[in-house]
C-alpha cells in the first residue's frame, strides 16, 4: 500500500501548478525495479498507473515551477516542462518523490511537447541505478515505459516515460525563481521546507547553506571518482538535497581526458569533466545570493549576512579538495590520504591523460597488475608504482575492490541497448541493469561489458532528448 504524504503540495499555490499527466495511448512496461517498488509500497503498480493514466489514491499531481542559469544565461521561468510530481511517499528510509518524466505538456513546457522518447528514458534508468549501486547520491528509477505514442525529434521515436524517485526535486533554481521576483516570504517558506525535509540538523539559514555546500562537495568528488560527466550543470539541474539529478547528455569517460565532454549542446566546454567542481561552486554562489534577505534579518544587517554567506561559499574549495583526496585515495588503496598524496594521485592522472588510458580499467587494474597494459609509456607507469606501493594500506586490495567498479555504463553499450530497444529487443537494457546493479563484482559471462569501445563504437555526443 502506497502511503502518500504530499508536503510540497501543502506549500502555497504559487510554488506549482496542479495538473494531471496526459494520457498515454498504450503504456507498456520496459524496465521495472522490484526492490525499489517494495520500499515505496508500489509493488502492485502496473504500466497504467506508472504512466499516470490512473492516479493512485492519495497522490496530488503537480508541476513545480523554478528558474535557472542555463549555460550561464538567466532564464526567469522554467519548471517541470515535461514532468509531473505524482506525490511523496513516506517510508521507514525517508520521504521520496515519485515523478513522472515525459508526462506531457504543462504550463512550463515553453512550446515543447512535454514528452520523452524511449532512448533518454533508458539512459537515465541505467545510469541512475548504477550510480545508486556505486554509492553516489542520486535520483533513482522505479520504471521505464513505452507510452504507445510517437514522439517527433529529428525523426519519430517511440514515446517513453521514466518513473523517477528522489529525496526531492527542489533545485537551486527553485530558490532563484522566488528571489528574482522579490518574494521573500516564498524563499523563507522554501528554506524552512528544505531544512525540515533534508537538513533538520541545521539550526538556521546559514547552517542550512553550510550543509548544502558540504553535500555538493561530497557529490562532485564522487562524480569525479567515477569519471562521470553530468553534461548540463545548470542551476535548475542542481538539487539542494545533494543528489545527482537530470541525467540528460551525461556519459562516463573511457580513455581519460580531463577535458572530456559529450553534451551536444555544450559548445564551449562549460561543463567538461575538469570544470565540474568550479561549476558547482558557481551554482552555490547563486544559491547563496538567495539567502541574503532572510539572513540579513537573522544577523541584523546586509553586510554581516553577505560576509557570513561568503565565508561559507569560500569553504567549498577546501571541502571539495578534502573529499577528492578521500575518494581518489581510496581508489589507490590509501587509508589516510593527505596533502602529501595529492602529487601521487595527480601524477597517475597525468600519465592516464597523456596516454588516454581507460579510466575505469586503469584503477580497477591496480588489483591484478593489468593497469600497466593501458599505458603507452609503461616505463613512466613503472616509475610511479614504487611511490604508490609505499603509500598503500595493508588492506589496499580490499579498499580498491570496494570503490573501483569493475564495470560502468559504457556509452557505446547504452547506445546499443537503445538501438536494440527501438527494434523491439529490451534484453540488452535488461542485461545492463542486472550487471550494473552489482558493479564491483563481475561474472566471466559479463566481462565483455568491461571493454572500451572500438574506434567505430565511440560515442562522441549524447543528447537530452527534449
Amino acid at each position: 500500500m502506497t502511503d502518500f504524504d504530499n508536503s510540497y503540495a501543502r506549500l502555497p499555490e504559487r510554488f506549482f501548478t496542479r495538473i494531471a499527466p496526459e494520457l498515454s495511448p498504450a503504456p507498456e512496461m520496459v524496465l521495472w525495479n522490484p526492490d525499489l517498488a517494495k520500499l515505496l509500497g508500489t509493488s502492485d503498480w502496473d504500466a497504467v498507473i506508472c504512466a499516470g493514466n490512473v492516479i493512485p489514491e492519495g497522490a496530488e499531481p503537480l508541476a513545480q515551477v523554478y528558474a535557472g542559469h542555463q549555460f550561464g544565461g538567466w532564464s526567469p521561468q522554467l519548471g517541470d516542462g515535461r514532468a509531473v510530481l505524482l506525490g511523496e511517499v513516506a517510508t521507514d528510509q525517508g520521504r521520496f518523490d515519485i515523478h513522472l518524466k515525459g508526462a506531457g505538456r504543462t504550463p512550463y513546457s515553453r512550446n515543447g511537447d512535454g514528452r520523452a522518447w524511449i532512448g533518454p528514458v533508458l539512459r537515465e534508468y541505467i545510469v541512475s541505478e548504477f550510480m545508486h549501486a556505486a554509492d553516489v547520491p542520486t535520483t533513482r528509477a522505479l520504471a521505464a515505459l513505452r507510452t504507445g505514442a510517437r514522439v517527433q525529434r529529428e525523426r519519430a521515436y517511440p514515446g517513453g516515460m521514466l518513473v523517477r524517485i528522489a529525496a526531492s526535486h527542489i533545485r537551486v533554481g527553485t530558490f532563484q525563481y522566488f528571489t528574482s521576483r522579490g518574494d521573500e516570504e516564498a524563499v523563507r517558506l522554501l528554506t524552512e521546507h528544505v531544512r525540515a525535509r533534508h537538513y533538520p540538523q541545521a539550526a538556521n539559514t546559514l547552517e542550512l547553506y553550510q550543509e548544502i555546500v558540504r553535500a555538493q562537495a561530497r557529490l562532485i568528488a564522487r562524480w569525479m571518482g567515477l569519471g562521470f560527466v553530468h553534461g548540463v550543470m545548470n542551476t535548475d539541474n542542481m538539487a539542494v538535497s545533494g543528489e545527482t539529478i537530470d541525467f540528460g547528455p551525461c556519459a562516463f569517460i573511457d580513455g581519460y581526458s580531463p577535458k572530456a565532454l559529450y553534451s551536444s549542446i555544450d559548445q564551449y566546454g562549460r561543463y567538461a569533466y575538469e570544470q565540474q567542481p568550479s561549476m558547482a561552486h558557481w551554482n552555490l554562489a547563486q544559491l547563496g545570493s538567495c539567502f541574503v534577505p532572510q539572513l540579513e534579518a537573522e544577523l541584523g544587517g546586509e553586510q554581516p549576512a553577505v560576509d557570513a554567506l561568503t565565508e561559507v561559499l569560500n569553504s567549498f574549495p577546501p571541502l571539495y579538495q578534502e573529499e577528492w583526496r578521500r575518494v581518489f585515495g581510496a581508489k589507490l588503496g590509501i587509508a589516510d590520504p593527505g596533502e602529501d598524496d595529492v602529487p601521487l594521485i595527480q601524477d597517475l592522472l597525468g600519465l592516464m591523460a597523456q596516454d588516454g588510458a581507460d579510466f575505469t580499467n586503469t584503477f580497477r587494474g591496480l588489483l591484478d597488475g593489468s593497469a600497466r597494459d593501458w599505458f603507452l609509456d609503461r616505463d613512466a607507469f613503472d616509475a610511479w608504482v614504487p611511490r604508490w606501493q609505499a603509500r598503500r594500506a595493508e588492506n589496499w586490495q580490499e579498499m580498491i575492490a570496494k570503490v573501483n567498479p569493475a564495470v560502468i555504463p559504457r556509452n557505446h553499450r547504452i547506445e546499443e541497448a537503445i538501438q536494440a530497444s527501438l527494434a523491439g529487443d529490451d534484453s540488452k537494457a535488461e542485461r545492463l541493469v542486472r550487471v550494473l546493479s552489482r558493479p564491483f563484482t563481475l561474472s566471466e559471462d559479463d566481462e565483455d561489458l568491461t571493454h572500451p569501445p572500438r574506434e567505430d563504437q565511440v560515442v562522441h555526443q549524447t543528447f537530452c532528448g527534449t
